[in-house]
């Protein structure tokens, strides 16, 4: 699940991923789609045999977003706290809304 929204300067995106270790997440931005990739293990505490339910998946997972060209990857950042992982994408200055003077 991602939630995605517009602060002044910035796109955000907010992907839940619970239980996903954070040397376990690649964000990486080219020819303007920026991906996101990881994995999720399984807990090896529980055996296939004791679960009644299991509802969250397990293993590799990517999601691919399309971004304006015109960002500079490099001030893209991530930050990942609490299962969430929050990705600033700086919004281009010509995609920034400006005051139009009417004559």
């Amino acid at each position: 699940r991602v939630d995605i929204y517009e602060e002044d300067n910035a796109i955000l995106l907010t992907p839940e991923l619970p239980g996903v270790e954070k040397d376990n997440i690649t964000v990486d931005v080219k020819d303007g789609v920026l991906t996101l990739k990881g994995e999720r293990s399984s807990d090896n505490e529980v055996t296939e045999e004791s679960y009644y339910r299991r509802e969250r998946s397990i293993g590799s997972f990517e999601r691919r977003f399309t971004i304006p060209d015109n960002v500079d990857p490099e001030k893209i950042s991530a930050d990942y706290k609490d299962g969430v992982l929050k990705v600033g994408i700086p919004k281009p200055e010509d995609v920034q809304p400006r005051q139009i003077t009417v004559h």
